[in-house]
This record gives structure tokens, sequence and C-alpha cells, in this order.
């Protein structure tokens, strides 16, 4: 008999890896969690709904025509997903520097 979910030990090593160095990790989650926070608080300034999130991400909207809206930040360099209700978007959310390119991109595609 194996368990429901067998772990190889690849899977193993990086989850001790992980552990090892879990103050490093949790530091990034905790700016992860800060640029989202201020990417929803922008979104929200900017007049869109978001929805209340403790992921790494946000869904936001709604658009006429989030298809524009997302091949005209893809055309930027900027990599979303149309994915949620219908006229919403679903941004990840990544470095400051990633996040400030996405809230430029947006700004020119929605003007």
């Amino acid at each position: 008999m194996r368990l429901p979910y067998h772990l190889s030990a690849v899977t193993q090593a990086t989850a001790r890896a992980a552990l090892a160095h879990h103050r490093d990790l949790q530091a990034q989650v905790d700016e992860i969690r800060a640029e989202r926070d201020d990417t929803v608080a922008w979104l929200r300034d900017q007049g869109y709904t978001v929805a209340d999130t403790d992921a790494n991400f946000a869904l936001f909207g709604p658009f006429e025509d989030r298809e524009r809206v997302f091949q005209g930040l893809l055309a930027r360099g900027v990599l979303i997903r149309v994915t949620g209700p219908e006229g919403w978007l679903r941004v990840s959310i990544g470095t400051p520097q990633e996040m400030a390119l996405f809230r430029s991109a947006l700004l020119e595609v929605t003007a």
C-alpha cells in the first residue's frame, strides 16, 4: 500500500529546503501580501470592484470588453488571466516593479 498523497524523494527534499529557509520565505510572503494590499487599494482607487482576497492575486472588474483590456496589457508585456465572472480579470501579484508596470499599462489601455 501507499499513502494517498505520495511524496517523491525530490518533493521531500524540496520541502526540507523550504523549511530550512522558512524565515526568508516568510519574508517574501509578507512582501507579496503588502504588494497585494497596495494593488487592491490602487485598483479600488481607480474605480474597479475588487474581490476581497487573501491570495496572491486580485480579481477585479468589471470591464465591458475584458478581452480588449487583456490584449492591450499583453501587447505592453503584462500577462494577466481572463478568468472569473464575465467582465472580470485576475492579476497575480509580483514584484513592486512588475506591479508598477501593470498599473501603468492598465492606465494606458483603459485611457
